[in-house]
């Protein structure tokens, strides 16, 4: 198969559903991913002074909290994707 041959049908500029849908999905992750990383740096940069052998009971209580909210958050693009996916795949 050429990548550079038009879409089976010889319609140029199509793509196939299945591929599309494919590419979205895979986009979304990418996306999902970059907001977890995005928020681990937060929490690194809010909780974590200066790294050490120890955790003092204020950095402690600070990654507890943020790990939290990042677990809600987390949920949230999660079930806010799945229920896309139920929806016919609209990404």
């Amino acid at each position: 198969m050429s990548f550079d041959a038009p879409p089976a049908g010889g319609q140029e500029g199509q793509i196939d559903p299945e591929l599309r849908q494919f590419i979205e999905m895979e986009s979304q992750k990418a996306k999902y991913s970059a907001q977890v990383h995005s928020f681990t740096d937060q929490c690194w940069d809010k909780c974590i002074d200066k790294p050490g052998s120890k955790l003092d009971s204020k950095t402690e209580t600070c990654l507890v909290n943020c790990v939290g909210r990042f677990i809600d958050v987390s949920l949230t693009i999660a079930n806010k994707f799945q229920r896309r996916l139920e929806q016919g795949g609209g990404l």
